[in-house]
């Protein structure tokens, strides 16, 4: 099976060929470099000839080992014949910037750590499977238990993907979901030699490992009653098992938790708070058992801690209970008491990774604390990677809102094209490129140079075309005005407009016949709204017409800004997205001699069932509301 190259065909570093460089550097990530350039057919400059290319750190004090810290030396400089790297992880920057036929200048990433988290399984889960939320097949690091990088196929696999995160721009890796289960819990102990097999071909390219552990690893594991983060033997416990991982993995980067939050065990069985919790974790990964590397361990392994805790078990008739207020209620109190080596992270929005919400206020509340954002490329409300829906245009605008840290739910697999949906590459690309190029229409462009290399005018305008505004379409064909959800419950594809509305999930529209939205004012509401610093939502005269029906319950004859209705505004998206999708099918069938025929046949078989879905979304949405409302469409279209 070949598997396909996506942003880094062979073609890559072409231009390259027959140049000599030197590479002013011991590093072992120069060494990569090195390896890179070889593979380019380039060759190093004999003693005493100048050379085509030069890869330098400056300043001169380089660190000889592999481990760096996260963020350090990123940055770098092309000078137009060679790289001068901030540290060694920039000359890897610097190269793949050359290939991207980057302009002599400066570059740095806005984000110090650029994270991708997997949602992958040791074993089969029975219901989520061997990737949680997974689209693109199982996952490269198992299979039903069974170590994948034990095989030099399975190696090989992580390392290419290891080279391709790093020519995204990405810096850290989680390798494992967040909903640890109890063999994956043994990845901290009698496993984690697996774990130290995948940091070694990340490492190559400058990438450092995390894992996802459970809370209550010390219980599930056999070894002590309780998981009590004030316990001394929990303590202890803690330390000891870091110890023995960073004294594997000379460079871990640290945990990954989800505590206290849809059935996962947390410091609340205790008592204790998430900060209480948190900087247990983080106490024991800088306790005098963990080795001591001096500076190069500088910043050190962290804790990411995830604020994504609500009461999934709410009463729907209690409309004084808010989702959207649960991360915010029960982090931004505890500002200023997380340990430095602590990182809160913060879902981008206050729900659940919909096609459209408010930037979450957590993210603005906390200044005394670290913080990640934390975006989703696996599809999960997005269409699954059935539908092409390329999501940088809603991250660029989030990212432009927050700094610091940045971490992107994986959409890849053991699939051929890696992402289920050849043209999802393009979301896992942008995760990384994202906060070196704020860009999205530009990440979209160097994607397509690199992964169409020669690509005609014709199929970069297509691809455009499909692409660029995607998100919008995905929006217009499935829940409307922001109320979210509306999706099957539990597997989350395709149109169920009550199937959350009587759950204890904390999702609800509250549509009657009378309106529909949710009323999160201080004056009638939840008073989410009041979560900000602004007054924007508190009056639908000054909420965005795409937010209305998250922060307010309105008539269905309410006039939007856009001068038109509630109730005609869904029936005129629906019908325009459902249109809007079977014309991007057509366009994509003009590309068939433009692209290679299995990638073509594959993404064609995507929009088939793209406007099969969309076709059954506009029928549901526009059938339910207009027997709630009794309100026809004004132009007599056909409503089921």
């Amino acid at each position: 099976m070949t598997i396909h190259p996506a942003w880094l065909p062979p073609s890559t570093f072409h231009f390259l060929t027959g140049k000599r460089f030197l590479i002013d550097s011991d590093h072992p990530l120069a060494g990569t470099v090195r390896e890179e350039l070889l593979r380019a057919g380039c060759g190093p400059a004999a003693p005493g000839t100048s050379a085509d290319l030069t890869f330098t750190v400056v300043p001169s004090t380089t660190l000889s080992s592999p481990s760096i810290g996260v963020g350090d030396g990123d940055g770098f400089t092309l000078t137009g014949s060679g790289v001068e790297a901030d540290g060694p992880r920039g000359l890897i920057y610097g190269l793949f910037e050359l290939a991207r036929g980057g302009l002599p200048g400066r570059y740095e990433p806005a984000f110090t750590r650029r994270m991708i988290d997997h949602w992958d399984n040791v074993d089969v889960h029975p219901v989520m499977g061997q990737v949680e939320r997974g689209y693109s097949g199982g996952s490269i690091f198992w299979k039903d238990g069974v170590f994948l990088g034990s095989s030099p196929d399975g190696l090989k696999r992580i390392r290419t993907y290891a080279r391709l995160l790093a020519a995204a721009g990405i810096n850290a890796v989680t390798v494992n979901n967040v909903n640890v289960h109890r063999t994956e819990a043994r990845l901290l102990t009698d496993r984690r030699g697996e774990v130290a097999v995948i940091a070694d071909q990340f490492r190559r390219y400058g990438i450092v490992t995390h894992l996802s552990v459970n809370f209550a690893a010390p219980v599930i594991l056999g070894d002590l009653p309780t998981a009590d983060p004030l316990d001394p033997r929990v303590q202890q416990w803690w330390a000891a098992t870091s110890a023995q991982l960073v004294s594997d993995i000379a460079d871990f980067g640290g945990y990954l938790v989800k505590a206290d939050s849809e059935g996962q065990p947390g410091p609340f069985t205790y008592g204790r708070s998430h900060a209480e919790g948190a900087n247990m974790l983080a106490a024991a990964l800088t306790s005098r058992l963990v080795p001591s590397l001096g500076a190069l361990r500088t910043p050190g392994p962290v804790v990411h801690w995830r604020a994504f805790v609500y009461d999934h078990r709410q009463d729907w008739r209690d409309r004084t209970t808010d989702r959207a207020r649960a991360a915010y209620d029960h982090f931004a109190p505890l500002d200023g008491l997380f340990a430095d080596n602590v990182i809160v992270q913060v879902k981008h929005g206050p729900i659940d990774f919909q096609p459209r919400e408010p930037l979450s206020p957590v993210l603005t509340a906390m200044p005394r604390t670290r913080l990640a954002v934390e975006l989703q490329a696996t599809q999960e409300y997005t269409g699954q990677q059935r539908h092409v829906c390329y999501l940088a245009p809603m991250w660029s605008e989030v990212l432009a809102q927050v700094d610091g840290e940045m971490a992107t739910v994986a959409n890849t697999g053991d699939d051929i094209y890696w992402t289920g949906h050849p043209l999802a590459q393009a979301n896992l690309y942008a995760a990384g490129r994202l906060a070196w190029n704020p860009d999205p229409i530009a990440v979209l462009d160097e994607w397509i140079d690199l992964t169409f290399p020669r690509a005609p005018s014709r199929l970069r305008s297509i691809l455009h075309e499909l692409m660029d505004t995607s998100l919008l379409t995905y929006e217009q064909y499935t829940a409307p005005l922001g109320v979210g959800f509306m999706v099957r419950p539990g597997h989350h594809y395709g149109p169920d407009v009550d199937g959350y509305e009587y759950t204890p999930w904390g999702t609800y529209h509250f549509a009657d016949r009378d309106g529909v939205g949710v009323d999160r004012t201080s004056a009638t509401g939840t008073a989410f709204a009041a979560q900000y610093p602004h007054t924007w939502y508190e009056s639908p005269a000054t909420c965005p017409d795409e937010l209305l029906l998250f922060f307010h319950h309105v008539p269905y004859t309410h006039v939007l800004h856009s001068g038109t209705t509630v109730i005609q505004h869904i029936y005129d998206t629906h019908f325009e997205g459902a249109t809007r999708v079977e014309s991007m099918r057509d366009l994509w069938r003009s590309a068939a001699a433009l692209v290679d025929p299995d990638l073509h046949a594959r993404v064609a078989a995507r929009l088939d069932e793209q406007v099969r879905s969309a076709t059954e979304w506009r029928d549901q949405i526009n059938a339910y509301f207009h027997r709630k409302s009794g309100i026809p469409d004004a132009h007599g279209r056909r409503i089921h």
